[in-house]
């Protein structure tokens, strides 16, 4: 969602960035610059102003240090300013002070709040070891009681549901003595959402809230609605304590501005971001972080954190033992290649690398490239996996049929293979860089080198980030 914001602010900084003084006329070129990326990506007007004069102020503020070029400082007073807009600290879900914990979602229909709420309890499972309930309130959107049971039946969580003949209030407040009777130490109250904010729907929600006395309120907004995202979340805070607002469709093409908009309008936090459609897509936000991404500076303790909570780490012990030994196989690929598909789209976790993202803007990564991949291991034979020396031109062409692959994309990928499998030995006994492995890189950082590189590209295309990886990463430049 934010890429858009990230390459127009990107250039805007990049101005500035290489000027060895700064002046009042170069920052006002660049905050003219800013200014303009922030209105393109559908920033609120009055957010933007008020925006673009507090990096002026920091900037012609700032002590210029001798040690750090003022093109730099100019780019940390961005980071500063831009994490402020975004909420600052990153803030957590509120405390209760005995269980349970009672949290109400809100928002317009079509927004995502039911599926949202299933993830958010998914989340308190997963990262805070609770055990959470959930109460189908939403009694005016047809079928809302039964998807949310639906979806609490397919991660197994516990569902508290009436039917719809019930008020909301009523249904709300026993499925707190529900939740209490049962040890559950979180109840997360799914209510009813309209297409449009009326006069009936926040007299409920209002009913809802004075009844149960819930810890947080919730706003779940589309990122895709842009501005009318924004007039919800100024009603909905108007008329309920918004404790903090959850984005849903990150991963869309929206333009990005609306969350910047909704929390200096609402003066809220963004709490959690849905970047997916799974039901553990559903990251955490943390404004610092998030203002890194959207300035090219990538987000590594993301990174690790994703790798963490998908990646098992006696496997990847074992792994990397293997490596040490310069042992490595077809078996230990196909494990090293599901283990990076679990981090989510190449282009996504390459992004989350400092300086990665803007290379890859005009790259098109195609992840089903990488079931073709294993689909050539797979039609190998287990003995063949694990001695791939065995694999002669007769074996090549019963592996190709197999695959639905032709033989020159099976001998491509064991080659590259073979020479990755020189690189992991010679790194296994502390030996040097092996011959050819510049090549191999495409003279760059990343396998392929960078976009555009004219070596490397395997069949991932020219300018693809393809020689590191066995049959080339699925890269290509956009025409």
């Amino acid at each position: 969602m934010f890429d858009s914001l990230a390459n127009a602010l990107g250039k805007a900084y990049r101005a500035i960035a290489g000027q060895k003084v700064l002046t009042e006329a170069n920052v006002d070129e660049g905050i003219r610059a800013v200014r303009q990326a922030l209105l393109e990506a559908d920033v609120n007007f009055q957010v933007a102003k008020e925006f673009v004069a507090d990096v002026r102020q920091r900037v012609l503020g700032q002590k210029v240090l001798e040690s750090v070029e003022p093109g730099q400082q100019f780019v940390k007073c961005f980071h500063d300013a831009l994490t402020d807009l975004l909420g600052g600290q990153a803030t957590g879900l509120p405390v209760a002070s005995q269980p349970p914990l009672v949290l109400m979602m809100c928002g317009l229909q079509g927004s995502g709040k039911t599926t949202t709420t299933a993830k958010l309890a998914l989340w308190l499972r997963k990262h805070k070891k609770k055990n959470p309930l959930l109460v189908a309130a939403d009694l005016q959107r047809p079928a809302a009681v039964e998807q949310l049971q639906s979806l609490g039946k397919q991660l197994g969580i516990a569902v508290h549901a009436e039917g719809t003949a019930a008020r909301p209030p009523e249904v709300c407040k026993r499925g707190i003595e529900f939740a209490k009777s049962r040890g559950h130490d979180v109840v997360i109250l799914d209510t009813a959402g309209r297409l449009h904010i009326d006069e009936p729907l926040m007299r409920e929600l209002q009913d809802v809230h004075a009844s149960c006395k819930p810890h947080g309120v919730l706003l779940v907004c589309d990122a895709m609605l842009g501005q009318d995202a924004v007039n919800s979340a100024k009603e909905f805070h108007a008329r309920l304590p918004l404790h903090g607002l959850i984005l849903t469709k990150v991963d869309g093409d929206a333009r990005g501005g609306a969350a910047l908009s909704i929390v200096k309008v609402t003066g809220r936090p963004i709490l959690f971001a849905g970047v997916g459609e799974k039901p553990d897509d559903l990251e955490e936000f943390d404004p610092s972080r998030m203002a890194g991404r959207i300035l090219g500076m990538g987000d590594v303790v993301g990174l690790v954190e994703k790798a963490q909570s998908v990646i098992d780490e006696k496997e990847a012990e074992q792994a990397a033992k293997k490596l040490q030994k310069g042992q490595f196989n077809f078996e230990d690929f196909l494990a090293q290649m599901n283990m990076i598909r679990k981090l989510g789209p190449l282009k996504k976790v390459l992004g989350m690398l400092p300086g990665v993202g803007s290379m890859m803007k005009d790259v098109d990564f195609d992840d089903s490239h990488m079931k073709r991949i294993e689909a050539i291991v797979l039609s190998m034979t287990p003995r063949e996996r694990k001695n791939p020396g065995l694999i002669d031109v007769q074996r090549r062409r019963r592996i190709a049929v197999g695959s639905g692959n032709d033989l020159d994309a099976v001998n491509g990928m064991i080659k590259q293979f073979k020479a990755m499998q020189d690189l992991m030995k010679r790194m296994g006994k502390g030996g040097g860089m092996p011959p050819g492995l510049d090549q191999m890189l495409g003279g760059g950082g990343l396998p392929g080198g960078p976009p555009g590189g004219g070596r490397g590209g395997g069949r991932g295309g020219p300018g693809g980030f393809g020689g590191g990886f066995p049959g080339g990463f699925p890269g290509r430049r956009r025409r």
